[in-house]
């Protein structure tokens, strides 16, 4: 990591960190990573160095850093879960509706801040990014309990602050605005000589959260262009069932990087990346808990990011889901992980910076292609592949890569300046990757 990351002029697509390579983005992410959560009061520690080690494991590099707003929450009949430590000291005098000391928003909890730097110095240790959550919101919206023992609660606060419930993510209140604004410069100022830093404004809150969250991405980049660093900010899926917001509220945002929703085709056939955003396609707001290795590669071919919701926690055999119940592993949760990690291993092997998503170079729909010099093609089914090599001069090595196990098969050589068929030598989904010899 030289430097922080930035859209890459030259693809943007992607992001480099000198201008030069293309950095590719992908990584399992699960809600306990920086708070811990659970149903004990408090709530059991979670194992960060075990989890970047099983992220190293499975060759991902990303992850997105949750932060999770209320003390004491519910999803319809399940338990009752608990979170901390939170950014606010509990001071009191009084005490909040969970029967502990009321918050002080003004005065910062330095254990909350020393831990996220922590995390994030960690990661980038290991060679991991780290998007850190500003605000959650889809728990404001869906979980029982939530804005009842939300700091910003009026009966929760020593400071006479009503943050309004989904009001929170507007502008209506400019008090509420100028405390989350310090507690964002907080966040900064924490992490700013970090090489391994992505925002992201908001987890999940609605349609009614646009300008709010286009306010924040302007503020967090006019913040740091006064600093040493600065860092890509992204927008996600504003998810409130009526009160949804569209894929085009995150492209005609400011942010560099987007999360889309399902609408266009991003969890069965992902559009091509245009390039107007880095796309990091996470399967959070596509099933919310689900996915598939076909996704996984279909995503990597189109030019985006795949990114999985994971449920592992303590990586102990104990898993928890976002309604807070303990559970088994997501259904091929392990195949999608392995194969995250077998895309990223292609894209390091490959000059990504010159690799386009061309849907009619290949019989699938699915390829990266530098013409003439490089190519990745998918085949979701396996069996045969014609892909167009007229504009390649002499001979290519192919070689075919397993995409979940990652298995190589020996290589041949394949002739250029003509369409070519080659066959899989799998009776399975395929991933051909071709390169002048």
């Amino acid at each position: 990591m030289k430097a922080p990351l930035r859209v890459h002029p030259q693809n943007p697509r992607y992001f480099t960190d000198d201008g030069k390579r293309a950095i590719y983005l992908t990584g399992s992410h699960t809600w306990s990573n920086l708070q811990d959560m659970g149903a004990a009061d408090p709530p059991h520690p979670f194992d960060f160095d075990a989890y970047l080690k099983f992220l190293q494991e499975h060759n991902h590099n990303f992850i997105r850093l949750w932060r999770w707003e209320p003390a004491r929450w519910r999803y319809g009949q399940h338990h009752v879960s608990y979170c901390e430590p939170h950014p606010w000291l509990r001071t009191g005098p009084g005490t909040a509706r969970d029967g502990k000391p009321k918050f002080n928003l003004k005065r910062f909890n330095d254990a909350y801040f020393t831990r996220l730097r922590q995390r994030v110095q960690s990661a980038q240790e290991r060679g991991i990014y780290v998007s850190i959550m500003l605000f959650e919101g889809h728990s404001l919206q869906f979980a029982v309990e939530s804005w009842e023992f939300h700091p910003f609660h009026p009966d929760n606060n020593i400071n006479g602050i009503d943050g309004g419930r989904l009001d929170y993510y507007t502008l209506k209140n400019p008090e509420v605005l100028a405390l989350q604004e310090a507690y964002v410069r907080k966040v900064i100022d924490t992490v700013n000589a970090l090489n391994n830093v992505l925002y992201e404004i908001c987890n999940e809150a609605g349609n009614y959260s646009t300008e709010w969250q286009y306010h924040m991405i302007r503020f967090i980049k006019e913040y740091e262009a006064k600093k040493r660093k600065q860092h890509p900010v992204g927008m996600t899926f504003q998810f409130g069932g009526e009160r949804s917001g569209s894929n085009a509220n995150l492209f005609n945002s400011p942010a560099d990087w987007i999360s889309p929703n399902p609408d266009g085709g991003y969890r069965d056939d992902p559009p091509v990346n245009d390039g107007r955003k880095v796309v990091l396609n996470d399967t959070d707001h596509l099933w919310g808990e689900g996915g598939n290795p076909q996704w996984v590669w279909k995503t990597f071919t189109r030019g985006h990011h795949p990114l999985f919701m994971d449920r592992i926690v303590h990586l102990t055999r104990r898993y928890v889901t976002w309604a807070g119940r303990e559970d088994g592993d997501i259904p091929g949760a392990e195949q999608i992980r392995r194969a995250m990690g077998v895309t990223r291993r292609v894209a390091t092997q490959v000059n990504l910076v010159e690799m386009l998503p061309l849907t009619d170079v290949a019989s699938t729909g699915y390829c990266l292609a530098s013409p003439g010099k490089e190519y990745i093609v998918y085949a979701p089914e396996g069996g045969e592949i014609t892909i167009d090599l007229t504009p390649a001069k002499g001979a290519l090595k192919a070689e075919w890569v397993h995409p979940v196990d990652g298995t190589v098969a020996p290589a041949q050589q394949v002739q250029g300046g003509a369409k070519r068929t080659l066959k899989a030598p799998w009776e399975e989904h395929a991933v051909l990757r071709l390169s002048v010899s």
